[in-house]
């Protein structure tokens, strides 16, 4: 971990709803010297406020695109910012960047640029309600290729920011190598705050949002999850990839190779502890065996059975250039000696599923081609599954003790990872079943 106190400090949309939430935001960024960077999204819905100012402002921009009236949309926007700033008691003129807004959508700005406003206009209240300076994100951040470039954007950080300085950076968007402005996926200014604690080598970063960190399974079908204090960035990734989604994927990689900590907050309830997020040499030891499980349902398995396939070298290449030039992402592929099963999502593949069948006949020549629908995907995940014994066996007895048959199997070459396929309708039960026998003893 680097030795500077710095801290990073992201706030979610639900942590910027009015003027209350600004000032949890204030008190939170008060209670630590260290924390000198804030890097927050646009205002999200919730209680009274029905809408996300994205959502907004994207509309306003589809109008504008078809020449169409969005002034009556943009006053909800208007109304919003400038009430903040009023219960606030700011004195800083929002009007005028509000109208700056509104003439550059007018004007046939493009989606990203309208997108990103919110952040902006978010940053330019925060900076004046905290005293810090205001440091515009396409200054900074800089994006290649659609992905963030870390690199040119922390020589650009340490350019413009002094390491003492107390600044906000807005979230979300930057600008790429045409020099236009662009933004992540929704979500990403999770990615900018990740940036910002690269270039700023800060001592952590922290990731204020409206939950009290990760929950080791779905709380809408564990009622009572086990709350995980801590994960490595590894972990998290075979969870995300699940769907386990609180913090943005891509918000790992800026700060994993620095050993950066990730500290997962609640703006609400400040005082909990949260889950901190470390790369492998920083965990330490851990009683639990599982660290989370997470799934999805509704996948299709095409099992493709050839005898003697493994002696034919070009098979697999041809089996799986089927898929690749239907656009068709594989998500697990087990196989046996003569049996090759390939787990895809069944929304991609229903319309496709003659053609695919008809390309695998002609191209691989197998013997027979099943298509099994329903599938329910399970990822049980956690780095203590490597040295335990007997992991599985409580695994497989969990699901059997509740009736729930096996339909695949498929273990990670990492061994931090069994996947699991059951029926669709067996999904929920599996989660519960997995999660009271490795999380209540």
């Amino acid at each position: 971990m680097n030795m500077n106190n710095l801290i990073v400090c992201k706030f979610g949309g639900s942590s910027l709803l009015n003027s209350s939430q600004f000032r949890n935001v204030k008190a939170i960024m008060e209670a630590e010297p260290g924390r000198r960077v804030l890097v927050p999204s646009a205002p999200g819905k919730g209680g009274a406020e029905k809408h996300k100012v994205t959502d907004l402002l994207l509309m306003c921009y589809q109008l504008a695109s078809h020449n169409l009236l969005f002034d009556e949309i943009f006053n909800v926007v208007r109304e919003r910012f400038i009430q903040i700033r009023d219960e606030l008691g700011l004195a800083i003129r929002i009007e005028q960047e509000l109208d700056g807004v509104q003439a550059a959508i007018a004007g046939g700005a493009g989606s990203d640029f309208c997108a990103s406003r919110g952040e902006y206009l978010c940053g330019k209240l925060l900076a004046d309600y905290l005293g810090f300076r205001f440091v515009d994100a396409e200054t900074v951040i800089r994006i290649r290729g659609g992905k963030a470039d870390v690199e040119a954007s922390s020589v650009l950080i340490r350019k413009k920011i002094g390491a003492d300085e107390r600044v906000v950076v807005p979230g979300f968007y930057g600008i790429n190598e045409k020099g236009e402005f662009q933004t992540f996926s929704r979500g990403g200014s999770d990615i900018t705050g990740a940036i910002m604690a690269a270039g700023m080598e800060a001592s952590v970063y922290e990731n204020w949002t409206d939950v009290s960190g990760f929950l080791a399974a779905d709380p809408a079908i564990v009622a009572h999850s086990a709350r995980i204090k801590s994960i490595t960035y590894n972990e998290l990734r075979e969870l995300s990839y699940m769907g386990a989604m609180v913090l943005h994927e891509e918000a790992i990689f800026p700060v994993r190779d620095l050993n950066i900590p990730i500290h997962i907050k609640n703006t609400n309830i400040p005082e909990d502890v949260g889950t901190l997020i470390v790369s492998d040499s920083m965990a330490g030891e851990r009683e639990q065996v599982v660290t989370g499980i997470s799934g999805k349902i509704d996948y299709t398995v095409v099992r493709v059975e050839k005898t003697h396939m493994s002696e034919e070298p070009s098979f697999y290449r041809k089996l799986l250039s089927v898929f690749e030039t239907n656009d068709i992402p594989i998500e697990h592929m087990p196989t046996s000696i003569d049996t090759i099963s390939v787990v895809v999502a069944t929304a991609l593949i229903n319309a496709k599923e003659k053609k695919i069948r008809e390309e695998i006949s002609i191209y691989c020549d197998p013997d027979r081609i099943v298509f099994e629908h329903g599938l329910a995907v399970i990822a049980v995940v956690g780095r203590g599954m490597i040295s335990t014994k007997g992991t599985s066996a409580m695994l497989f007895t969990a699901l059997a003790e509740n009736g729930i048959n096996v339909r695949m199997i498929s273990q990670g070459s990492s061994e931090m990872n069994i996947i699991v396929g059951v029926s669709n309708e067996d999904f929920e039960n599996a989660i519960r079943a997995i999660h009271d026998k490795f999380m209540k003893g």
